[in-house]
């Protein structure tokens, strides 16, 4: 039978890695829901896109003129790599 002392260092082994696995791993993209009820979208740059869901949802529906215009001008926008 395990000791206390082996119990206790393996629940504390447990919760570190139970918090690790929380968060993503660098560059990995992440959602979460703000304290004030709007989607955050985590890994994009240092910090996060927040929107509420409304306003996703316009972005969202602008997808494909988004792309156009991407395709338009990409020799005028910038890539960040």
């Amino acid at each position: 039978m395990a000791s206390e002392e082996d119990l206790k260092a393996e629940i504390e082994r447990l919760r570190a890695e139970n918090e690790s696995l929380k968060k993503p791993a660098r560059g990995q993209m992440s959602l979460r829901v703000s304290e004030k009820g709007a989607l955050s979208v985590y890994g994009l740059g240092r910090f996060p896109v927040t929107l509420y869901r409304e306003q996703w949802e316009k972005l969202l529906g602008m997808a494909e003129q988004i792309r156009d215009f991407i395709r338009d001008n990409d020799q005028a926008l910038k890539k960040k790599e």
